[in-house]
């Protein structure tokens, strides 16, 4: 007989919220104030978060200690197979010595820091979320900025407040695609509404990031930079978005935006370049331009940029719905997972749907990972910068060793996402924010950026809270298409802090155990955007619903 999950165990509203916050209260304390390790404090997370699932809200023990283990399973596969190839895909690029051209060529474009980590940070890894997401960009992107000599702290915090406004129609579209579905509303329209309020955060977050590197003098230095930059970015994502659809947004504003910036640099000459000052935590300075520090001929340059172009081809080709399925066929494997699989059943009363148990089925699809593709492109890279076999499989050796305890942290927090979403911990949290009557369009996008913040994932997060959000939506008189694409949108600057892009940032970067300083470094950042994306939302559903796209 399924359990049924509860959402009010106590008898008290508030004590129950209280309890289900406790085990993010103790993940992000201990992290972020403590200054915990990583790995400790998301060991304290899951303790508290499996007391809380079997001692209040009386989730059977076997069901709760199988929710972890297969939340583990789904953190190393494909989230940290996607760490483990990225990473190495860089170390190679590094052992050869091609990296030192590609940080070259980056520097010849424009040697200004601000405008370097536009390029890698925002419109690079735009076009990696938008063909593969699920923390590659975060990967990538902070280690490319790590290697062009970026602080490692600036490198994680850019990298990750960057990856927010391309993220709802990351992985060729499957957070909207996913929202559809759950909440059976057309897609179209709800790409189209995501498509009417990220496009301001394009503009925006570009802006955002040179002000918390440089100030509000550095951004009046490349404003043109800066707009050309998210402008042609968000004029193709509103575009794509209204009269396409979600699946190709991304990559297609991503190359667009990538194009536009390099074009704009190669012909505008900057009056003074930026650049961290030797100790990031002090001020920094303004400085004339300097020429890089060796020039390297073009077809040096074209060689070490190969292996990044085989990564980007090979992202993109695992994107892919045709070409994933072929590999699927071929190589996937799954199993039910014991005393879980239909043993779970929301309460349909109180978050609507047809109330059947939860399926919980490990997908080990090894050869259609983001993360094989990744390591597809690392033996070409290897092959290609002539990194002989032994030597390929010594550096994989040591950078598995390397990254063991960044793999067990995120192991541990998937493990929490998956123990909270099974309990209904997360419900419970979740349903706080729908007693707030008529402010409810502004707290919707915060409801999705408390899914993304606990489960890593925008598409986790609509698959969460999407049929809740229309349900209250209809039960408030507000439009639905509005409420749940704001889900997605404001669960996007969620991004920057769940624990598991904390993670891969600080795994990318090499900061072991400085887990909690990144995320101090970008918490207010995160609380401060999705509370813009309520505001937008307020204003959309009150004074100006003619943004709502409708049949």
């Amino acid at each position: 007989m399924p359990w049924t999950q509860v959402y009010n165990p106590t008898g008290s509203e508030l004590v129950s919220i209280l309890v289900a916050a406790a085990p993010v209260i103790v993940l992000l304390g201990t992290l972020g104030f403590l200054g915990w390790p990583a790995a400790r404090a998301a060991a304290a997370g899951l303790v508290t978060a499996l007391a809380v699932a079997i001692g209040v809200f009386g989730m059977p023990w076997r069901a709760a200690a199988a929710a972890a283990t297969y939340g583990a399973c789904f953190g190393l596969f494909p989230i940290g197979w996607i760490v483990l190839a990225a990473v190495f895909l860089y170390v190679l690029t590094v052992e050869a010595g091609e990296f030192d051209k590609v940080k070259a060529s980056v520097v010849a474009l424009s040697p200004d820091r601000r405008i370097q980590a536009l390029l890698i940070a925002f419109c690079f890894g735009a076009f990696i979320e938008g063909a593969a997401g699920f923390g590659t960009p975060v990967a990538i992107s902070s280690a490319l900025l790590i290697g062009a000599g970026f602080p490692p702290l600036y490198a994680a915090g850019l990298t990750l407040i960057a990856n927010t406004a391309p993220v709802a129609f990351g992985a060729l579209g499957t957070p909207i695609i996913t929202l559809a579905k759950v909440t059976g509303l057309p897609e179209m329209q709800l790409s189209a509404m995501a498509g009417r309020q990220l496009p301001l955060f394009a503009l925006i977050v570009p802006a955002w990031m040179v002000v918390m590197m440089s100030g509000w003098r550095g951004l009046r230095g490349v404003w043109p930079a800066v707009l050309v930059c998210g402008g042609s970015f968000a004029t193709v994502q509103f575009l794509v978005s209204n009269f396409v659809g979600p699946s190709l947004t991304d990559v297609a504003g991503g190359v667009t935006s990538l194009v536009a910036l390099a074009a704009l640099v190669r012909f505008w000459q900057l009056r003074e370049t930026w650049d961290f000052a030797p100790d990031p935590d002090d001020t920094v300075s303004l400085t004339p331009q300097t020429a890089p520090a060796h020039i390297y001929s073009r077809g040096e340059i074209a060689r070490a940029w190969v292996p990044w172009i085989i990564l980007s081809l090979c992202v993109f080709l695992w994107g892919l719905p045709q070409f994933r399925g072929v590999l699927d066929r071929a190589s996937e494997r799954s199993w039910t997972v014991p005393y879980l699989d239909q043993q779970v059943r929301p309460d349909a009363a109180v978050v609507g749907g047809d109330g059947k148990p939860k399926a919980a089925e490990f997908r080990f699809n090894w050869a259609s990972g983001t993360g094989t593709g990744i390591m597809v492109a690392a033996v070409f890279s290897a092959f290609w910068i002539g990194i002989s076999p032994v030597r390929f499989v010594h550096l994989f050796i040591h950078t598995l060793h390397r990254l063991r305890w960044p793999l067990f942290t995120i192991a541990a927090m998937l493990a929490i996402a998956y123990t909270t979403q099974f309990s209904g911990t997360d419900v419970t949290l979740g349903l706080a924010f729908t007693r707030t009557g008529r402010l409810y369009p502004f707290f919707a996008p915060l409801l999705g950026w408390l899914g993304v913040a606990l489960t890593g994932s925008d598409t986790s997060s609509n698959a969460l809270f999407g049929n809740l959000q229309r349900v209250t939506a209809e039960r408030l008189g507000l439009n639905p298409i509005l409420i749940c694409a704001s889900n997605s949108t404001g669960g996007v600057m969620g991004k920057m802090i769940d624990a598991q892009s904390i993670v891969v940032a600080t795994s990318a970067t090499g900061q072991d155990g400085e887990e909690g300083r990144i995320l101090r470094f970008v918490f207010w950042h995160s609380i401060a955007l999705a509370s813009v994306v309520g505001l937008l939302a307020l204003v959309q559903a009150y004074l100006l619903p003619g943004m709502i796209p409708g049949p």
